[in-house]
């Protein structure tokens, strides 16, 4: 009967351990499919960072675009203004073209003077100098449009001379798609700063699954630890019935070899005394 209970228990004890063995198995594939997880985790947080630095560059090279453009409508309008002031006191007046000839290589070198003191500006300084200079844009285009000379100017393309305000609008179509050029430099800048929130929030987002999965992932080490420890003890606890249903086993055997002893002496008594 003890027997039969130390066999019971046995099985039940295999099946146990075989429990154990499938919640563990269980365990250590959510553990790869939460580190898969946290793989792709970590790829899309190096993504929308390379994303970020992208869109940063990006930025920097409009903001760099527009410094250039709003510089070189201030060169414009400061150049106007002298030839505003320069025109009266020339001996010999000149045509326009001539003039536009002269005032496009005075810029073209001014640009490239400007482009050599650009790579030495700091990047923190870029929106003050746009507002400095959208400031200054303001300024000077109320200065044209209320101090204009009228000093004529004979043309060549043109069988009378005009005043110089006439002659000045003519360049008034450049001075338009400058300042289209600019606002849509501004609204690209403006998408892109949306764009590098919207970015920001997405890896804001991702680290915080990151983290996720990494309590998650903490949580079912500890869960897997339990286990082993309770895997130990189930099989200590069937190692010592193994033995202990050993040593019933070897005492049965005694008892057994005990018996058969005895009925051998039994026999050579009874051998002996009918004999």
């Amino acid at each position: 009967m003890l027997l039969l209970v130390l066999l019971l228990l046995i099985l039940l004890l295999l099946l146990l351990l075989l429990l154990l063995l499938l919640l563990l198995l269980l365990l250590l594939l959510l553990m790869l499919l939460v580190l898969l997880l946290l793989l792709l985790s970590l790829l899309l947080l190096v993504l929308l960072l390379k994303l970020l630095v992208l869109l940063l560059l990006l930025q920097l090279l409009l903001l760099l675009l527009l410094l250039l453009l709003l510089l070189l409508l201030l060169l414009l309008l400061l150049l106007l203004l002298l030839l505003q002031l320069l025109l009266p006191l020339l001996p010999v007046p000149l045509p326009l073209p001539l003039l536009l000839l002269l005032l496009l290589l005075l810029l073209l070198l001014l640009l490239l003077l400007l482009l050599l003191l650009l790579l030495l500006l700091l990047l923190l300084l870029l929106l003050l100098l746009l507002l400095l200079l959208l400031l200054l844009l303001l300024l000077l285009l109320l200065l044209l449009l209320l101090q204009l000379p009228s000093v004529p100017i004979p043309l060549p393309l043109l069988p009378i001379s005009l005043p110089l305000p006439l002659q000045l609008l003519q360049l008034l179509p450049l001075l338009l798609l400058l300042l289209l050029l600019l606002l849509l430099l501004l609204l690209l800048l403006l998408l892109l700063l949306l764009l590098r929130l919207l970015l920001l929030l997405l890896l804001l987002l991702s680290l915080l699954l990151l983290l996720l999965l990494l309590l998650l992932l903490q949580l079912l080490l500890l869960l897997l630890l339990q286990l082993i420890l309770l895997l130990q003890l189930l099989l200590l606890l069937l190692l010592l019935l193994l033995l202990l249903l050993l040593l019933l086993l070897l005492l049965l055997l005694l008892v057994q070899v005990l018996v058969l002893l005895l009925m051998l002496l039994l026999l050579l008594l009874l051998l002996f005394y009918y004999c």
